[in-house]
């Protein structure tokens, strides 16, 4: 196991590390798996295309209100790169990319149970597969 880690400028200015190169030196090392913290920035369109290139065993976490909610907010985070892709484009390749979204909710005591496991189809449609309650 390997892990990498963002990290700003030494004392000499330099070695910097960003958040957006760590997914693309991870996939040059062939990994059988990568498991991406949480997904807040351009580091989710790096995860996009890995797991559109054939690496799909790969797990992260984002915030949101519901597994729905996920995907549009996944959309959103691709979108300011800056390179251009149309919404389209983008909920197509989250359709291609994500299998499951599986929704995790603290419960009033503390701990976190599983709510939903959604089935992802085109990036904006989910099917049940499980709710809690």
């Amino acid at each position: 196991m390997v892990r990498l880690k963002a990290r700003t400028d030494g004392i000499e200015g330099i070695g910097a590390v960003e958040i957006r190169g760590l997914p693309c030196n991870a996939l040059r090392m062939r990994p059988d798996r990568i498991v991406l913290g949480e997904v807040r920035c351009p580091e989710a369109l790096d995860l996009l295309q890995a797991l559109n290139t054939g690496h799909s065993e790969c797990l992260s976490t984002i915030y949101a209100n519901s597994p729905t909610d996920g995907l549009g907010r996944l959309a959103s985070l691709v979108m300011p790169t800056g390179i251009g892709l149309p919404h389209d484009a983008v909920r197509t390749q989250i359709g291609s990319a994500l299998d499951v979204v599986v929704q995790v909710e603290r419960t009033p005591t503390g701990t976190r149970e599983v709510d939903a496991v959604v089935e992802v189809f085109d990036g904006e449609t989910a099917r049940p597969l499980w709710c809690g309650g």
